[in-house]
């Protein structure tokens, strides 16, 4: 299906990132699963390289048991070769970013153990506003704790999605000349 999924919670930002970085014009708003369907968008990486992202609709907890239709989302992350982890740095979702992390990864273990074996690159998301600024160093912490590259992004103002792009860039080559080799 793509070459990367970015995978969140409900209003994390993924339609917006999705936005940013192809052509692809997803429905966004302020209400959780706004998405229902994958969005593919093709990016350009530059040297004439492309790679296909999908953002997959929000997982919720208990998606493995079908919540917030989690079984039809999860299938979709199966067919992805690296995970973009899309985190909600604000204050807006009320949510803890570390507690979706590990919450989401267990969906995945529990809906395919192999899922949770797929390359996964992390994204720090709305760092454009006030809060997340405060949270920033504490989860780049934890990040750096587990080896789990973590990139702080804003989807609405573009910072920090070129060195993202360049990580998602280095890590498809990387897997591609490693397949090729064998």
């Amino acid at each position: 299906m793509a070459d990367v999924g970015i995978i969140g919670y409900p209003n994390a930002g993924k339609s917006t990132l999705i936005s940013k970085i192809s052509a692809v014009r997803p429905k966004i708003a302020d209400y959780p699963f706004t998405t229902l369907v994958p969005n593919l968008g093709v990016v350009s990486l530059g040297n004439h390289r492309q790679i296909v992202v999908a953002d997959i609709p929000g997982i919720i907890e208990g998606a493995h048991r079908g919540a917030g239709l989690g079984l039809k989302f999860l299938r979709h992350v199966q067919r992805t070769s690296l995970l973009l982890h899309l985190l909600d740095l604000s204050d807006l979702s009320q949510r803890d970013p570390l507690e979706d992390y590990r919450t989401l990864n267990k969906e995945l273990a529990l809906f395919d153990p192999a899922l949770s074996e797929k390359p996964q690159i992390i994204a720090l998301n709305k760092i454009d506003t006030p809060e997340a600024k405060q949270k920033l160093a504490k989860v780049r912490r934890y990040f750096k704790r587990i080896k789990k590259e973590a990139h702080p992004i804003s989807g609405l103002t573009g910072e920090g999605l070129p060195e993202l792009l360049g990580s998602l860039s280095r890590h498809l080559f990387k897997r591609s000349k490693e397949e090729a080799s064998h």
